[in-house]
């Protein structure tokens, strides 16, 4: 089941007992903690064992089709603000089509562009990422600007702007990895949504019963769906096109 999130609490610096925003496309773990004025775009993935948490540094803003994967924590510090492409000031701003991957920290004041990638367990703090970066693993950036389309290799400390402007370009194989990382979570967020939702698990329990009709071959199949549903038409749409793909959808069931 997803979670839709919590007020932040009241504090010294915030008191308006603010909640989350969260567009009804996106999918929020039950396993995650959202908190606060967190804002939520369309198609966002976010992963079990995150926390997004705008109790101190708000509002935070995670623009569409991003991904937030296991482990992430997206804080942030009272003071310092940056200016999101909507041209508001956040704490935390993640752009469009971005993945921030597993135990990365994103601490505000922090800016993370569009097409964006950050390694697991890489560090950003008071720094901006520009658009098309691909930062790997285990990299801290801090009180940096990165221009857009850089690469920072594993394991880089980038805390000076001398740093940060000598850093290489992306190449093409970088930019295709980071998109097929971003497919590879659209097809997780739907996975999910179906999971969620009684009248897409019973389209998949019916495949072999007249639901798929078609040849036997994956790519040659075609879906049709006429049940009830909770779940958006673009949603439905998306599941029945990547199973028309050949993919699968898998589930766990436990006894009570």
């Amino acid at each position: 089941m997803a979670v839709r999130g919590l007020a932040a609490p009241p504090t010294p610096w915030s008191k308006n007992l603010a909640e989350p925003k969260i567009d009804p496309t996106a999918y929020v773990h039950s396993f995650s903690n959202i908190i606060g004025d967190v804002r939520i775009g369309a198609h966002v993935l976010v992963a079990p064992g995150t926390s997004i948490r705008a109790d101190e540094g708000s509002p935070f803003a995670i623009g569409e089709n991003s991904n937030i994967q296991d482990g992430v924590v997206i804080h942030g510090l009272e003071e310092g603000r940056v200016k999101g492409d909507d041209g508001q000031s956040y704490c935390v701003w993640v752009g469009k089509n971005s993945s921030i991957t597993h135990m990365a920290l994103i601490h505000g004041p922090a800016y993370v562009g569009d097409n964006c990638f950050i390694g697991f367990r890489s560090t950003v703090f008071n720094a901006r990422v520009g658009n098309g970066c691909i930062v790997m693993m285990h990299v801290l950036v801090k009180d940096v600007e990165i221009p857009p389309g850089k690469y920072i290799p594993s394991g880089s400390i980038i805390t000076n702007q001398q740093q940060a402007d000598r850093l290489p370009n992306v190449t093409e194989a970088d930019s295709s990895f980071a998109a097929d990382v971003i497919g590879v979570n659209q097809s997780l967020k739907a996975g999910y949504h179906c999971s969620d939702n009684a009248s897409c698990l019973h389209l998949i329990r019916n495949e072999s019963a007249g639901v798929v009709s078609g040849n036997g071959s994956g790519r040659d199949r075609s879906y049709a769906y006429t049940g009830s549903s909770n779940l958006a038409p673009e949603i439905v749409q998306q599941i029945s096109d990547l199973l028309a793909k050949g993919y699968k959808i898998g589930t766990e069931h436990a006894d009570a």
